[in-house]
Order: C-alpha cells, then sequence, then structure tokens
C-alpha cells in the first residue's frame, strides 16, 4: 500500500518517517476519538453500553488471555509496554485484524478507571487495547459514576429504575 507524500512522491507506510503533519493528524484523530468517548458515557451509563458488534467476544477472550486483569486497578504501562507485555497485547490485538475496523489505531485510554482524562490519567494504546479494557470497565459499571455524575438526580435511583 502506498500513499502520495510529500511533493506527490509516493509514500510506503512501512518505510516512512514520522512527518510531523501526519503525526498530528493521528493525534488530533486520537482526542476526537477520546473526546467523543467521554460525552457519551457523560449521556449514557457505560454499562449500557456497545462499543462494537462483537463487545462479548472481545469480553471473553479479554478475560481469557488476561485472567489476572483488574479492572480497578491503575494501568501499569511500563507492564503492558514491556517486552512481555508488548508480544502478549500484540497476540491478543492481531486476532482482530480481520474483525474490527482500525484494530491497532492509535487512541487514549485513561489508566485509570476512577479517573477523567487527563495528563497524568491517559496513556496512548491501540483500539483494541481500548476496546478490551473499555468493555470490561463497562461490563462491570467502572463507568458508571460518569453519567451520574453528570445526572445526580438519577445517582440514587433503585437499580432497576437506572436502566437508560
Amino acid at each position: 500500500m502506498s500513499l502520495e507524500g510529500p511533493a506527490g512522491t509516493l509514500l510506503n507506510p512501512e518505510q516512512a518517517d514520522n512527518f510531523e503533519d501526519i503525526e498530528k493528524q493521528f493525534a488530533v484523530k486520537a482526542v476526537q476519538q477520546m473526546m467523543t468517548y467521554w460525552g457519551i458515557l457523560e449521556k449514557a451509563r457505560g454499562s449500557n453500553l456497545r462499543l462494537t458488534k462483537i463487545d462479548d467476544e472481545i469480553y471473553e477472550h479479554f478475560k481469557k488471555e488476561f485472567p489476572d486483569w483488574d479492572p480497578t486497578a491503575t494501568i501499569n504501562e511500563d507492564d503492558m509496554k514491556s517486552p512481555k507485555g508488548k508480544e502478549r497485547w500484540r497476540n491478543f490485538v492481531n486476532e482482530y485484524e480481520k474483525k474490527v475496523d482500525d484494530f491497532n489505531f492509535g487512541t487514549m485510554l485513561r489508566n485509570n478507571p476512577k479517573a477523567e482524562y487527563s495528563e497524568e490519567d491517559t496513556i496512548f494504546a491501540v483500539r483494541m487495547q481500548f476496546y478490551a479494557i473499555e468493555i470490561q470497565r463497562n461490563r462491570e459499571g467502572l463507568n458508571d459514576w460518569i453519567y451520574e455524575k453528570n445526572h445526580p438526580e438519577e445517582a440514587n435511583q433503585p437499580e432497576a429504575a437506572k436502566k437508560d
């Protein structure tokens, strides 16, 4: 696959240097995705969301491949990006190459389910890491606080009344 690069030259993404404009475009897209997701969490309980058509498959696969993952804990980015962590994640992520669009695009991920996106609490991850972690957080109700913070009148309602 080739793209047209500077001055009409053909650019092979596998051999390309990181051009500043390309990096900026990826950063803009990652920030837009982050803001969109946060906006959705403010309007709907995470426990009621589906992020992909195959959330169930991703959730089960993630729990099988990462049985020791604690969704309530702060992510240790060093462990995640260590050689062993990278290999483990690469094997997981690559299973979705033909199943999820943009499966390996960069995105922003909160390192702590109790925190909002901020410079200290946000890491760069690939889309499938984001999906796996956020699907688990949503399934386990760890993102519901975001909706409840924005809808305090509903925060103390009985569980049956909470369904959006």
